[in-house]
């Protein structure tokens, strides 16, 4: 279990892993620069990941369960136990991390702070949490179990959500111009329940048995 790539969603220029300026903010880890990949939307850039973890400092109703760093030794060992790849998922408060990125995550991470200044430079907490994780990563090296099932990935998993919410409206159960908090609540109950792929299998098979039986509305 190691590190991967810095992944850009939706930059603002097309072009900012060559500006000039983004060059010589990273002076002395070029590599890491020239690994760094551009996604156009969160689903995108997280697909090949088992668990995502959006860095906040507000609390959202019906949104993922909150934890502070002193949870990543434990999370280091279960993503390594289950083969599950970890995505870490920063954004500005005020424009670059929307409620619903928030909720497509499976869990909220909030660096304690002074609570008249919440909010952290968002390079500083990348930095933090950075160096947190390598601690729990250099901790938890633990070796998949033999026979494990393969873990679903985030692509995996809102491929079978969107499934669901089709299926849903096909039996009305699911009212498209009022869905209130029922699409999050899935959304929750998913990341909870750590599906494997063959469990996402199961379930997008159910689904396509109710549209071939209800037609769609």
């Amino acid at each position: 279990m190691g590190f991967g790539h810095l992944r850009l969603v939706a930059p603002r220029f097309a072009d900012v892993l060559t500006l000039p300026e983004t060059v010589a903010f990273a002076s002395g880890a070029q590599d890491v620069l020239q690994a760094a990949q551009v996604a156009p939307d969160l689903p995108s850039a997280v697909a090949d990941c088992g668990l995502t973890v959006a860095l906040s400092a507000r609390v959202r109703d019906f949104g993922p369960a909150l934890h502070t760093p002193d949870w990543l030794p434990q999370l280091a060992q279960r993503s390594a136990q289950q083969g599950r790849r970890v995505a870490f998922v920063f954004g500005s408060e005020r424009y670059g991390l929307s409620n619903a990125d928030v909720y497509r995550c499976d869990a909220l991470l909030s660096i304690p702070a002074n609570p008249a200044y919440t909010s952290l430079n968002l390079a500083q907490a990348v930095q933090v949490i950075a160096w947190e994780w390598r601690k729990a990563v250099g901790v938890h090296t633990v070796q998949p179990a033999q026979a494990q099932a393969i873990a679903a990935t985030a692509g995996e998993v809102e491929g079978m959500l969107a499934h669901v919410e089709q299926a849903l409206r096909a039996l009305e159960v699911l009212d498209p111009d009022a869905p209130r908090k029922l699409l999050p609540r899935l959304q929750r109950l998913a990341s909870r329940a750590e599906l494997s792929r063959e469990e996402v299998q199961i379930l997008r098979g159910v689904c396509a048995a109710i549209l071939r039986k209800v037609p769609s509305r």
